[in-house]
């Protein structure tokens, strides 16, 4: 089977790469990256292509899809790339600094009491 064959998806799994596309297309990527994307979003969440036979399923995972949906639709694609990485950067260095104070003031697992042994 040649690299990129979707003969092994149940009609299912390709239904949901079409919606996933559409999305990312919606978005404002590409009709290429996001055909890529949803076939990897597909494989991540379904573990690749299905196929027949008794006792071959497996659970599926929708944390890929949970994760795109929040993290931005329209508002973020109407953004700059540099306006995005500007917020991004501003939200790291919050970060930092509250976790050092964060740090500071914990007492570990006793907390703060001395054991009775």
């Amino acid at each position: 089977m040649p690299r990129g064959d979707k003969s092994s998806y149940t009609s299912k799994q390709k239904r949901r790469a079409e919606h996933i596309e559409e999305g990312y297309e919606k978005r404002g990527v590409s009709r290429g990256e996001a055909a890529r994307r949803a076939w990897a979003t597909v494989n991540k969440e379904t573990g690749g292509g299905k196929k027949s036979g008794s006792g071959r399923g497996k659970k599926e995972n929708r944390s890929a899809s949970r994760k795109g949906g929040k993290k931005g639709g329209s508002a973020s694609a109407s953004r700059s790339k540099s306006s995005r990485s500007a917020s991004a950067r501003k939200a790291a260095s919050t970060r930092r600094r509250s976790s050092g104070s964060r740090k500071s003031t914990s007492r570990g697992r006793s907390g703060g009491r001395k054991s009775s042994r």
